[in-house]
């Protein structure tokens, strides 16, 4: 097999570039690779470069950048698939999540991408086997999932189709380590991965307390936003646990353990209601309306922004 070239030394390709792969254009260009940029909607394209200068600044202004021409100078918007793909020896696909969508760009992409380049999606849960089999390069194919938006929050799932060549797995890890991402390796494929099988975990329990009346939906998220979610912006489930006994996760298990198996078991899975969603649509609108969800996602940016520079600061970034 063709060696890889060396991190920086890539030309790396975007495809798809709504708010995820507008972030990974931004990941990659600010660990100083050239980046083109393709997406097959005309007014995405356009805003591109203007979205990347203003988050690029907001990144300098937090210490968390340093030259912002020279990252903007390395993002080449073009128009066509070929031109994304010229020269690129990594391919980050983030086309809408359908399978059928990402079986035909991955079917364009393996019939013109280099044979030593490596192409890796953002699908959030769908298994790369899914829509990658009928590739001829398919061993060059794996998941490379971010987190949104992929330049503030840095882990990033990878995840092996069955015919994923393990050189090209090994080759995107050091990739994204190159880069400043945070790498987590599957060892083989499971729907939804680990990011979202947390996270949808967390959701069922959250809409069923809300559908039974529990709580609203402010005070619900109150409990994530303001205790959970604070330890969780630093160490993982795992270590909390490990830090709430006096005895660690062993001790901790025998004291509680049971206690959450009987909350297990006492609320099996189940389809979230139609009529609870449309009541938390309107509660959350009437809260923010639809008009003011950009601002509010401009908001959240910079509220990351803002944590990722005091991780920064105290030791605790990657």
């Amino acid at each position: 097999m063709t060696r890889p070239a060396p991190a920086t030394a890539r030309i790396i390709a975007i495809i798809g570039a709504g708010l995820v792969g507008s972030g990974w254009a931004l990941v990659f260009a600010r660990a100083g690779l050239r980046v083109q940029v393709y997406d097959p909607a005309p007014e995405v394209r356009a805003r591109i470069l203007p979205w990347a200068r203003e988050s690029a600044t907001a990144l300098a202004d937090a210490g968390l950048m340093e030259d912002v021409a020279a990252v903007i100078g390395r993002l080449h918007v073009v128009d066509t698939l070929e031109a994304a793909l010229d020269g690129a020896t990594y391919v980050q696909e983030s086309v809408f999540e359908r399978v059928e969508v990402k079986t035909d760009i991955c079917r364009a992409i393996d019939a013109v991408m280099a044979p030593n380049a490596i192409v890796g999606s953002s699908s959030s849960g769908i298994p790369a086997s899914r829509f990658t089999e009928g590739c001829a390069r398919r061993g060059r194919f794996l998941i490379a999932h971010p987190v949104n938006p992929p330049h503030l929050a840095p882990v990033v799932e990878l995840v092996p189709a069955p015919w994923t060549d393990a050189a090209a797995l090994a080759d995107v890890r050091e990739l994204m380590q190159t880069v400043g991402q945070v790498p987590v390796t599957l060892a083989r494929e499971i729907d939804g991965f680990i990011l979202n099988r947390l996270q949808g975990a967390l959701l069922n329990e959250a809409w069923a307390l809300y559908d039974e009346g529990y709580a609203g939906l402010a005070d619900i998220d109150a409990t994530i936003a303001h205790g959970l979610g604070l330890r969780w912006a630093f160490m993982g489930p795992f270590e909390t646990i490990d830090l709430n006994a006096p005895g660690g996760i062993v001790d901790y298990a025998a004291r509680l353990g049971g206690m959450y198996h009987a909350m297990a078991q006492s609320r099996p899975p189940q389809p979230w209601p139609e009529d609870t969603i449309r009541r938390a649509g309107e509660e959350r609108r009437a809260a923010l309306p639809e008009a003011e969800l950009a601002a509010r996602r401009a908001w959240r940016d910079k509220a990351l922004t803002g944590l990722a520079a005091f991780k920064k600061a105290s030791g605790l970034a990657p």
